[in-house]
């Protein structure tokens, strides 16, 4: 980061007002999807503690699932690790009217699995090589394919780690891997740049966001998607209540009166 961004944080109420306002587009984005069956993938990538999840909350939280789709794949069963290594991302891929976020993808092996060994050099290589070409195929099949990259600095994943180390809430999002991961910084740097010099294209191309201050990066990622996709609001039919009949009168409340209640504790 550079300028007030690098040193001054986003207040929160400045933040609550901007994500308000950046979600109702998200909302117009989803009418238009679904009325004209588009199909977009966003690829949702960085560091651990780089902040993808509170990033695609932050996208998620106000639209529906049917629209929006998040995938986050665990490691691969043996199943699927015979079979090509795109398979099990491309089977969930969108249909038509559909936004699937990857929390992690395809690029898992030009990241964790080339710096922890799980892949051959050969089979890091070849991924680099045919990714573009696949990425070409997806973009020239019409899906719009969105690429972000979420950048933390050393210093901020360091607190963000001593943070998850002490907080109850947070610790689950720290694993034996990560710490790992950790203790390989530049190991992590070179591959990022590695797969940014292979795979940045003018198709498919990457765009970096920077996400010490996560306030910023959750509006900067927002703004970024809705700036690559040409929507329009839809109109919509404004929904009226009709009144509601009183045919077949029920006392509601009665009929579950002497039905277990949970204790009311708060």
């Amino acid at each position: 980061m550079s300028g007030k961004n690098a040193t001054q944080r986003l207040k929160r109420k400045v933040y609550e007002k901007e994500l308000r306002k950046l979600q109702e587009q998200l909302c117009y984005l989803q009418d238009w999807i679904k009325a004209s069956g588009e199909r977009v993938i966003v690829v949702l990538e960085g560091r651990d503690a780089a902040g993808k999840g509170g990033t695609i909350k932050a996208i998620t939280e106000r639209v529906s699932p049917r629209v929006f789709r998040v995938v986050a794949l665990p490691a691969p069963s043996d199943r699927e690790k015979s079979q090509m290594y795109l398979q099990r991302y491309v089977e969930r891929f969108p249909a038509g009217g559909e936004i699937v976020i990857f929390d992690r993808s395809w690029y898992n092996r030009a990241g964790v699995e080339y710096v922890m060994g799980f892949c051959k050099p050969k089979e890091h290589k070849r991924f680099l090589e045919l990714c573009p070409l696949v990425e070409k195929f997806v973009t020239d099949g019409g899906i719009r394919l969105i690429k972000i990259w979420l950048e933390v600095s050393q210093e901020e994943q360091d607190k963000r780690f001593e943070a998850r180390i002490e907080d109850p809430l947070r610790q689950w999002k720290l694993s034996p891997m990560d710490v790992e991961s950790y203790n390989r910084w530049y190991d992590y740097s070179r591959a990022r740049d590695i797969m940014f010099e292979y795979t940045d294209t003018d198709h498919a191309p990457w765009h970096i966001i920077h996400s010490d201050d996560k306030k910023r990066a959750r509006l900067n990622a927002i703004a970024h998607i809705l700036s690559q996709i040409p929507y329009e609001k839809v109109d919509r039919t404004k929904v009226k209540l009709p009144k509601r009949s009183d045919k077949k009168k029920y006392d509601d409340r009665a009929s579950i009166a002497d039905r277990r209640l949970a204790a009311e504790r708060y």
